[in-house]
């Protein structure tokens, strides 16, 4: 009896529960759908970061790529065909040549009617020649500067150019004339005749320029159109080799080939330089460009337009760095200053007396810093204009006028004829305490080189078989017993080391080599 009523009990309830479920499908019919809660979606409250939307669409209808156009001069029509053969010409090979009479048979059926087709697309309707075609050469990028059209680019886009296209940031295309350009600074400026006032942009104070500040760089990377990238500038006054007035802006926004003439923008959407050069293993942007000074820009810039070229003073010497041992060998303090290796012939600097063996230290009582710090003072200089230069010589400073010349277009150094005249046999003789052995010159000015140590002060500082000593410490040598001399004094004067003066490929440099190697 005890078990019977939880039998029925689960029994009762099972049956029960059916029913009800059954009652509720009965009263209410098919029962609603189910709505489950979610939670929200993920959102972050991120710091605020800087925007470039602002800038960008401030300046970029002032960025315009720049499409360069030459003139193609027509090649020969040997019935369409442009053969070399090691060398030749078509028109060269002689008349039995099988592969002459070939095709001189085969483009006989319409050699000369292309020749017509030739000529008559070369005229025009009238008879008239017309100039030959022009056909793309490069493209790059460049900026307004004036709201009548004068436009920024670098000079390697435009260099070999004829006619040039400007593509505004809507697509419209303007014909542009060269106004003038520099190669030595690589800027051009171009101009834009057209009824209408252009967006332009300003160039910044680039001297409170800081490494870490935000820049957005806008151009034409592989012929793309307006395209925008942001980064920082990572370092200042970078010497690229490009030439002697190397003073680049290095930023790590990506710029590619194609960028070239476009501006890099301050968050104030003014131009802190001008791209012109990357540092590219690959070919492609690897984080490393570098750009030309606003300030730099902006001077040759009023040249260019002003007068089409620009005009610098030219001083009219060859320089090399100061080293440490270069200091302590001519008993400078600091390595500074800019050592003078060869005045130039009839240059500025010859004429007034500067010498081989200088260091200029100052530019009318403004520090030298290096070499490329002077080519900057001297250029800044109107020609004329006369310049107190301050060397150092023979252990003392001293101050030299001299009047600026005007730097030439084109310079050329000239290697000067040398007669092959056989001469007797010199005496070798070796100089040990510098790893060298050396032979009197044919000329009579000078020691030849004809060997050097391993692993000596001298193949350590780059000196070679070939090169020639010209002077120690800034006195001729003849023979090896005047550098034993020099060397001699020197060390009772308690110098540390010795300056040579060597001379290869008609080039001079100073090399300096520590006396107490001996």
């Amino acid at each position: 009896m005890s078990n019977t009523p939880r039998r029925f009990s689960k029994g009762f309830l099972g049956t029960t529960a059916i029913a009800g479920i059954a009652a509720a499908l009965l009263t209410t019919g098919v029962p609603a759908p189910v709505s489950g809660a979610f939670a929200d979606a993920v959102r972050v409250e991120a710091p605020q970061a800087p925007s470039f939307a602002d800038v960008v669409e401030a300046v970029s209808p002032a960025v315009v790529s720049v499409r360069v156009q030459a003139e193609v001069k027509p090649v020969s029509n040997n019935g369409g065909f442009n053969f070399d053969f090691n060398g030749r010409g078509f028109d060269d090979l002689p008349d039995d040549h099988p592969m002459k009479r070939f095709f001189d048979q085969f483009s006989r059926g319409f050699g000369d009617d292309n020749d017509r087709r030739a000529e008559r697309d070369r005229r025009g309707p009238e008879g008239k020649r017309r100039p030959g075609r022009v056909r793309p050469v490069s493209q790059g990028s460049g900026f307004f500067i004036s709201e009548d059209g004068l436009l920024v680019t670098n000079n390697h886009v435009v260099e070999n150019g004829s006619a040039f296209t400007v593509i505004m940031d809507d697509g419209t295309e303007l014909d542009a004339k060269l106004v003038g350009r520099d190669s030595r600074t690589d800027l051009a400026v171009l101009k834009v005749e057209e009824e209408r006032k252009f967006t332009y942009v300003d160039f910044a104070d680039d001297s409170k320029i800081r490494v870490g500040d935000w820049v957005v760089a806008v151009g034409n990377p592989f012929g793309l159109g307006g395209t925008v990238t942001a980064g920082i500038v990572s370092a200042r006054g970078r010497d690229i080799g490009a030439g002697p007035y190397d003073d680049f802006i290095q930023v790590d926004a990506a710029v590619n080939r194609g960028n070239s003439g476009g501006p890099t923008f301050n968050l104030s959407g003014e131009v802190i330089g001008i791209n012109t050069a990357i540092f590219s293993p690959s070919g492609g942007n690897v984080g490393i460009a570098f750009a030309i000074p606003a300030t730099t820009a902006r001077a040759v810039i009023n040249d260019l337009i002003d007068s089409g070229s620009v005009e610098r003073g030219w001083l009219g010497v060859q320089i090399q760095p100061v080293t440490a041992d270069i200091a302590e060998s001519l008993g400078l303090s600091n390595a500074e200053g800019a050592l003078v290796t060869e005045p130039q012939e009839d240059a500025p600097a010859a004429k007034a007396g500067i010498e081989a063996g200088d260091v200029v230290t100052a530019v009318d009582g403004d520090k030298v810093e290096d070499p490329r710090d002077l080519a900057k003072k001297i250029a800044a200089m109107d020609p004329g204009k006369t310049v107190d230069v301050t060397v150092w010589r023979n252990g003392k400073s001293e101050t030299i006028k001299v009047e600026l010349g005007s730097l030439p277009t084109e310079t050329a150094a000239l290697a000067p004829d040398q007669d092959e005249v056989p001469s007797e046999p010199q005496a070798e003789a070796t100089l040990d305490s510098f790893g060298l052995t050396v032979v009197p010159a044919e000329t009579g000015n000078g020691l030849v080189i004809t060997s050097v140590a391993p692993d000596s002060a001298a193949e350590e500082r780059g000196l070679r078989a070939g090169d020639v000593i010209l002077a120690v410490n800034n006195q001729d040598v003849a023979k090896a017993a005047d550098v034993v001399s020099i060397i001699d004094a020197a060390a009772k004067d308690g110098r540390k080391a010795a300056l040579f003066q060597v001379e290869n490929e008609n080039r001079s440099r100073f090399v300096a080599l520590p006396i107490d190697q001996g």
